[in-house]
């Protein structure tokens, strides 16, 4: 009766590991909706298959603006750019750099991300979690070089070439997210509190003050 038991347990800690990505889809597609009157899958409704078209898995991306603080602009293809997504488990993100441009240390909670620069010199990393010793992986990529991030880990990317560059991403999931860590820290709402940061930097008030009334541009 007990190994019945611990077959259970163990059956009931995977389905909570599988469930933690995202499903796999039991239809052809599901293309994602506004609307309320069909089936909800996955955080949206399903449109009506007979109305779908080839629209709804179509989406041009154009180079975007690198003139901000950060010198570099993702362009989202997350299934709320892109209905037919939905339920598939996979998105993409264009990345315009400017030279010198960053795009900062970030994570993406729910997906690995695997990138090919298309265009100029890149400078990526990723660091692993604490149990791992928060050991550095980083390697400059040139033009049809691929590197991979792992799941929920923080990376970066720097353009050390002359010129712009160009990267594309995939990633496993229709909504992976982005949490960007100088963003999260010093721009959330509300603000966290100083007694807090300052704690956890190890610096004075003054300094977490500073950092706080940055204009922390968002590249996504």
């Amino acid at each position: 009766m007990k190994a019945v038991y611990l077959v259970v347990a163990i059956l009931g800690l995977t389905c909570l590991v599988v469930s933690a990505y995202d499903p796999s889809p039991l239809q052809d597609f599901c293309v994602g909706a506004k609307e309320s009157d069909g089936v909800f899958v996955n955080g949206k409704f399903c449109k009506d298959t007979k109305v779908v078209k080839a629209e709804d898995f179509f989406k041009h991306v154009e180079p975007a603006k690198t003139e901000n603080p950060l010198g570099s602009q993702v362009t989202q293809v997350f299934v709320d750019q892109l209905p037919g997504l939905n339920t598939l488990g996979i998105s993409l993100a264009r990345i315009d750099f400017a030279p010198k441009g960053l795009n900062p240390p970030h994570t993406h909670p729910r997906g690995t991300e695997i990138l090919i620069v298309v265009e100029g010199t890149l400078y990526v990393g990723f660091v692993t979690s604490n149990q791992d010793g928060n050991r550095l992986f980083t390697k400059v990529l040139n033009k049809g070089d691929v590197f991979v991030f792992p799941i929920g880990l923080i990376h970066f990317q720097l353009n050390v070439g002359y010129g712009n560059a160009v990267a594309i991403a995939g990633l496993s999931s229709q909504n992976p997210g982005t949490i960007t860590i100088a963003n999260a820290l010093f721009k959330s709402d509300p603000p966290i509190s100083p007694e807090v940061l300052t704690k956890a930097f190890q610096v004075d008030k003054s300094t977490i003050d500073y950092l706080q009334k940055q204009s922390w541009y968002d590249n996504n």
